[in-house]
């Protein structure tokens, strides 16, 4: 008879306990060393003495929330927003906006040196904008309460499911700063706008547009009434039931320098337009475009990279999972009169070996994956005929991995910089060069 073993559930701390921070990891969270144990503390600094409770008792570390600052560090600031303590949009607010990008730097040195021994490495100057109503997209959620009969709106609590209700949001784009309360207003005007669970939020070059998504259906006199006050407002509505959206008159669109790009809500777009804008300057920079140049564009979105390449290499060949990224892709291709940019469809997590995309002349690779990586599709890339390998990265943990298999492949890293696209936040953006030996 088989016997089943049961993980011995391990007993939880309740009594605060006090120590001192030494650093930062990854995600901001203060790390102290307790009961011989790594414990990652949530709101704390370095350098500080704190009071805090267990909430996670793991076999190799401890997470804790804190209870009390006892000796704060000089890097402590008030937050500005009102709800920091309870939104889990930004966590870093409590941090000094000069010492977080220095955090985040050392956060990633410590990632590359576990990874990849690897020290020193060549910091060039981040890449930064305005630290408030850098948002040009968001996703608000919405919930009618029967037993107060009420509408919550605002976003999800820190680690939790959680509505936390929002007067405004100060890292939200300054077209939307009283979005809150005129959704309120307007959202509880009808009883037929219960059913929306959700709102999406796109600042575009030409105009706001707002996708409410329904779970039962709406009546057109309603939708109509929604549409007028919406108008007003300078907003474009669309309309989401699960199944497929109402149509828009126009798509919504950015534009850096003199390309236009066109995406749908569905699309994912960089949230923050000045720092996007520099940092794909900063990518031709680095890479020294030039004619004769062909550029191999993996995780290439709706052509971000891919079409701004375009207009200096020879050609550019863009490859991405998602079906309507890439169909977005040939359309900016086509709307900006690029004619040597290519797209194509492929999930980038198979096997390539048969891929008809694969230019064995690409002297120039590109990788702008999701926090995933990109591990495999580089253990099956043919990594010895390119030159150059830029990296553009949104998680510091994945990025060392597959750094650590571009070096074993014989690039060196050459350059490397943070891009602050979420000021206050957790979040590490990264860009890095490498250079074959």
């Amino acid at each position: 008879m088989a016997q089943i073993f049961r993980a011995k559930k391990r007993v939880v701390d309740k009594q605060a306990i006090e120590v001192k921070i030494h650093s930062l990891d990854h995600q901001g969270r203060g790390v102290a060393s307790y009961q011989g144990k790594v414990c990652f503390v949530d709101g704390a600094l370095a350098n500080e003495q704190i009071k805090a409770q267990i909430t996670n008792n793991k076999a190799k570390f401890f997470e804790a929330r804190m209870l009390k600052v006892i000796t704060p560090s000089d890097e402590r600031v008030v937050p500005f927003c009102q709800h920091n303590d309870v939104c889990g949009g930004c966590q870093m607010q409590h941090l000094a906006l000069s010492a977080q990008l220095q955090h985040k730097q050392q956060a990633v040195e410590k990632l590359f040196q576990k990874f990849t021994q690897q020290v020193a490495l060549n910091w060039q100057s981040a890449i930064e904008s305005d630290s408030t109503h850098y948002r040009r997209s968001a996703r608000i959620a919405s919930f009618y309460d029967k037993t107060t009969q009420s509408l919550k709106l605002g976003f999800r609590g820190f680690r939790s499911k959680k509505i936390v209700e929002i007067a405004e949001c100060q890292v939200l784009s300054s077209h939307f700063h009283d979005v809150f309360i005129q959704l309120r207003q307007l959202l509880s005007s009808r009883s037929g706008f219960r059913t929306i669970t959700h709102i999406q939020l796109c600042d575009a070059d030409n105009g706001q547009f707002v996708l409410l998504r329904h779970t039962k259906a709406i009546s057109d006199s309603d939708k109509n009434y929604l549409a007028e006050q919406g108008k007003a407002l300078g907003w474009h509505l669309i309309w989401d039931n699960g199944v497929g959206h109402s149509e828009l008159a126009v798509l919504p669109h950015y534009s850096v320098g003199e390309v236009r790009f066109e995406f749908t809500l569905d699309n994912f777009v960089q949230v923050n337009a000045p720092v996007n804008a520099a940092m794909l300057a900063q990518a031709s920079d680095w890479l020294t475009l030039s004619e004769g140049d062909i550029v191999l564009d993996l995780f290439c979105g709706i052509g971000n990279f891919s079409l701004l390449f375009a207009k200096q290499a020879t050609r550019v060949i863009g490859v991405e999972g998602s079906a309507s990224s890439v169909a977005m892709a040939k359309q900016n291709a086509h709307t900006n009169q690029i004619e040597n940019a290519e797209f194509h469809c492929f999930d980038l997590t198979q096997d390539m070996t048969q891929a008809n995309w694969f230019n064995t002349e690409a002297k120039l690779l590109v990788l702008d994956p999701s926090r995933t990586g990109a591990f495999e599709i580089l253990k099956q890339m043919p990594l010895a005929q390119f030159n150059k390998v830029l990296y553009v990265s949104c998680d510091p943990v994945t990025l060392a991995r597959d750094s650590k298999l571009l070096l074993d492949a014989g690039f060196s890293l050459i350059k490397i910089g943070l891009m602050n696209m979420f000021p206050h936040t957790g979040h590490i953006e990264t860009m890095v060069l490498f250079q074959r030996r």
